[in-house]
């Protein structure tokens, strides 16, 4: 039985149904595991509605039971989970030196992982090597092929209308106006979604890290180049052409660095891999990756030191602007930088400048460093094809371009 999109394809149901089954899928995905009364007493839904999707969850396949639990007189309530078998998603995360890919359940454990060396990050060369892992990363995890929902891909923008806009060595080359969705749907056909990396680095802190139980956040994406994804209301932001979080070329010293895009003295500059590279070999060290340097020595020391300091400068007068502008519960930073140099990054960033989040009575730090790991990119890539599945998004309930105000009050 196919389950690529069980919501929206899978069922001869309107629209509101369909968004009804997000709302019961991600109740249960937060809370882990939930009864049919405690889903109808969190989701606002009734009881029966709630009963009626949780036995056509369970008929798909998506939500599995995971114990009884007895209260008070009648028959024990049964508890409800997401079934980790029930579907399976690939992420490929694109950098300038490799592509990384992961095939994970729909819990998000990581079931296989494959990383190639790319000698050029360009169409021509990166999509044949995309079709070729995720063959691979299927036949060798040996999942059921109609039980893969779909392909997340990632890759550092920004994005234009039609495709990605290469700008200077912290964006991929060739990529303006490719294709990139229609080429994976057509080689592999499956369902497939692009992302920039910094947004699916905050979806996947979102899913598998620090901001599981936040609803507002900025993730500060620290690759290549600096990217920031936006999470509001629990939902990416994406912005009108899928831009939104380019905090790298906030221009944060009009006087400052040249940046490709035009501008001085743009964040990106400052911190990123790319910055911490051209302070490395300024200094007469041959550094290419991030994994080069994690492997430099201490006579590095007072380089990186020094990195961290101009870093940090800038980087606080970003946050503050980041929290007056957005008024997030918290800012996560994480990224490719060496573990070493990302604690000294943060370390140094204190004390805070002062904003709307200088709060006495705050439930968590301002800053917090992402958990997801080096590899939040390709897992938040692999949960791209289960966030269209399971997150709540308003335009299921648009019908004809009308406003989801008034869908919502259709009877």
């Amino acid at each position: 039985m196919a389950v690529r999109d069980p919501l929206l394809n899978g069922f001869n149901i309107g629209q509101m149904r369909s968004y009804n089954r997000r709302v019961v899928l991600e109740a249960v995905r937060i809370w882990g595991t939930l009864s049919r009364a405690e889903i109808a007493r969190l989701t606002c839904l009734a009881p029966q509605t709630v009963s009626n999707i949780a036995e056509e969850l369970e008929s798909a396949g998506l939500l599995r039971e995971s114990g009884r639990r007895r209260v008070g007189r009648g028959q024990p309530a049964k508890d409800l989970a997401i079934n980790p078998a029930g579907g399976y998603t690939v992420g490929l995360q694109l950098d300038h030196w490799r592509l990384n890919g992961v095939l994970v359940n729909l819990t998000g454990d990581v079931l296989r992982q494959e990383t190639l060396p790319l000698e050029q990050a360009d169409p021509a060369t990166a999509v044949p090597q995309m079709t070729v892992l995720v063959r691979r990363l299927i036949e060798a995890s040996r999942v059921p092929r109609d039980r893969v929902l779909g392909i997340g891909t990632v890759m550092s923008g920004p994005f234009d209308v039609e495709g990605l806009t290469s700008v200077g060595p912290t964006t991929l080359p060739g990529w303006a106006g490719f294709d990139l969705v229609g080429a994976l749907k057509r080689d592999l056909e499956l369902p497939a979604f692009v992302e920039n990396d910094a947004t699916a680095a905050a979806v996947g802190e979102r899913f598998h890290g620090a901001a599981r139980e936040l609803q507002h956040f900025v993730y500060v994406f620290i690759g290549m180049g600096l990217g920031g994804g936006l999470m509001l209301d629990g939902q990416p932001y994406r912005g009108a052409w899928g831009n939104a979080g380019e905090v790298g070329h906030m221009v944060i010293d009009p006087g400052g660095l040249p940046c490709e895009c035009g501008n001085n003295g743009c964040l990106e500059q400052y911190v990123s891999v790319h910055s911490v590279i051209r302070t490395l070999r300024k200094a007469g060290f041959e550094v290419d990756t991030p994994r080069d340097i994690g492997r430099l020595d201490d006579g590095a020391h007072e380089v990186l030191n020094d990195w961290v300091a101009q870093a940090a400068a800038k980087l606080r007068i970003a946050l503050g602007t980041l929290e007056n502008v957005f008024d997030p519960e918290a800012v996560l930073i994480g990224g490719h930088l060496p573990d070493r140099l990302m604690d000294a990054l943060l370390a140094a960033l204190a004390p805070l400048n002062q904003s709307v989040s200088s709060r006495s009575d705050r439930r968590q730090a301002r800053v917090i460093r992402g958990t997801a790991g080096t590899d939040v990119t390709a897992l938040g890539a692999a949960v791209l094809p289960i966030y269209h599945l399971m997150s709540l998004q308003p335009r299921v309930l648009l019908a004809n371009g009308e406003s989801p105000r008034l869908a919502e009050a259709r009877p």
